[in-house]
Formats: structure tokens, C-alpha cells, sequence
């Protein structure tokens, strides 16, 4: 039985040269870049439940700013422990959470949370303690490369990493008569990929509020 051909980082960029019909070295050179961006547009597009990641971690006491993990992209939700029992940590804007607690150095279980930057959570009120927190969040696909081979896109979306990078080598190459070709296939392929996400996402919620 023959196993199924699966995309990888360099498969990618011999289609693209394929598809493209280039082979010079300016060219060659700039699909790392294209890959990249297509990564970059694929994900601002679907929220692939895929990579919906749940870590466990802890707050420092009397620390009010919290580390996010490593290619942290959006929360879904935080729980705090005390006593061995979970409780939610929700969701406020950060102008909120400096009203609700003014004093940082004050300090109690932590009942809100805010995106403080990109790679920061702000919590109030101060924890008072070392709290374990369990945090589910989604998590940025590892960028593809000659030493990451495959990630979520070329198993999941090899079809729309092909056009997705062929269409961002359309500003460098030009004038390329089989843009319009291109943009239909990865819209259509898009299009799918956001209806079966949306799916999971609507289950999810259904579990939620049955339980």
C-alpha cells in the first residue's frame, strides 16, 4: 500500500519553483519569504482548534505582570487554584483592572485578567500567594523552515500553503497573468478550511453549555 504524500518545507519550495517556472537565484531566494507570509495570512484567517493549547503554570506573589508562552496568539481562558479548587480568572480590559485595583502592592486572589502587551498577561488583584493557574490559549503554528519540516499547515492545509505562497510571490515577480487562477483556488480552499473550523469551534461551544 502506497503511503500518502505529505507536504514538507522543502516539497513546498520545489512546487513553488515548479509552479512558478524560475529558477533564478533572486527568485529561489525570496520563497523563504513568501512561505512565511503565507503562514502569517493563513493564520490571521482561521483559528485552527488544532492548536488550541492548554498549559499549566504559576503566579508569583506580589508579581501583577505574567510571562505568556512562547508563541502565544489568543486567549480562550484562565483558572486560578486555591485550595485545590479551581476558580475563574476573567476577562476585562486592562483600564479596568487599574480601576478595580489601583494599589499593585496590595494583594489577594487574582479575579481578572488583560492582555497587558504581546507577550504579557496583567492580573488583579496582585496574587498574595504562589497560585497555579491553567491558562488555554491558542498557540502559533512552529514558522516552517529547512529545519522544521512540516507543522499544522502542511498537514492540514497543504493546499492553501501552495497557493497562499504563490500568491505572495506576485508583488515580487509582477504581473503574473495566473494571479486571478491562483486567488480562486486559495479562496475556495480558505473558504473550507474557515466552514470546518467554524464547525468545531460552534461544537465546542455546544459541549460548553450542555455541561
Amino acid at each position: 500500500m502506497t503511503s500518502a504524500v505529505v507536504m514538507t518545507y522543502d516539497s513546498l519550495v520545489a512546487d513553488v519553483i515548479s509552479y512558478l517556472e524560475r529558477t533564478d537565484t533572486a527568485t529561489v531566494d525570496k520563497i523563504p519569504t513568501f512561505i512565511m507570509l503565507a503562514e502569517q495570512v493563513i493564520a490571521s484567517q482561521i483559528k485552527f482548534l488544532g492548536n488550541l493549547t492548554v498549559q499549566e503554570s504559576q503566579m508569583i506573589a506580589t508579581q501583577s505582570v505574567i510571562d505568556k508562552p512562547a508563541r502565544w496568539h489568543k486567549t480562550v481562558s484562565m483558572n486560578v487554584t486555591v485550595a485545590n479548587n479551581r476558580y475563574p480568572v476573567l476577562l476585562r480590559k486592562p483600564e479596568y483592572l487599574r480601576e478595580y485595583w489601583p494599589n499593585p502592592s496590595e494583594t489577594e486572589v487574582p479575579k481578572f485578567y488583560s492582555d497587558y502587551d504581546y507577550t504579557h498577561w496583567l492580573v488583579a488583584p496582585t496574587p498574595d500567594l504562589d497560585y497555579n493557574f491553567e491558562v488555554i490559549y491558542y498557540e502559533r503554528v512552529q514558522p516552517l523552515s529547512s529545519t522544521n519540516q512540516v507543522n499544522w499547515f502542511t498537514t492540514y492545509a497543504p493546499q492553501a500553503m501552495l497557493y497562499g505562497t504563490l500568491l505572495q510571490s506576485m508583488p515580487f515577480l509582477k504581473n503574473d497573468d495566473r494571479m486571478p487562477m491562483w486567488q480562486a483556488q486559495y479562496d475556495l480552499i480558505i473558504n473550507t478550511l474557515k466552514a470546518e473550523d467554524a464547525m468545531r469551534i460552534a461544537d465546542r461551544q455546544a459541549v460548553a453549555l450542555d455541561s
